[in-house]
């Protein structure tokens, strides 16, 4: 059954004001973790996440899976008194994105001890592959 993450699902704000965080900035929304220990979430498209040429930045793709790839191994780990934090980033974009809404995948295939692996893909709104990443997730104590 899907967990909905309200802590993280947020819409895109309207105002410098409510930045309160990245994933608040860039929009990231409808977070939610599969059964299959997979998680999801959407961004919609606005002019604030396109370069020059009118379509979405590259950075957005890659934020978008890793602030997915965090969450889903510090909901891993967090139990046991530790935290996730991105440790390497590597996206590869397809398939430019000009409007609609962005579909984020990210799967796990490594739980490690210290660190663990995913595989994310962006899509569109027609369901073509857009990007892909493969994201490194540092698993550490918390910081009291």
């Amino acid at each position: 059954m899907p967990v909905a993450l309200s802590f993280r699902a947020v819409d895109a704000p309207t105002s410098p004001e409510q930045h309160t965080t990245f994933d608040a900035l860039i929009g990231l929304r409808d977070v939610s973790v599969k059964d299959d220990g997979s998680i999801t979430a959407v961004v919609a498209v606005r002019a604030e996440l396109k370069q020059p040429f009118g379509l979405v930045h590259g950075g957005v793709f890659a934020s978008v899976a890793e602030s997915l790839a965090s969450m889903g191994t510090f909901l891993g780990v967090h139990e046991q008194g530790m935290h996730a934090m991105g440790l390497a980033n590597s996206t590869n974009f397809l398939r430019p994105v000009f409007d609609g809404t962005i579909h984020a995948t990210a799967r796990p295939f490594h739980r490690g001890r210290t660190t663990w692996l995913w595989d994310v893909e962006i899509r569109d709104d027609d369901d073509r592959l857009c990007a892909t990443t493969r994201m490194t997730i540092a698993v550490r104590p918390a910081r009291t």
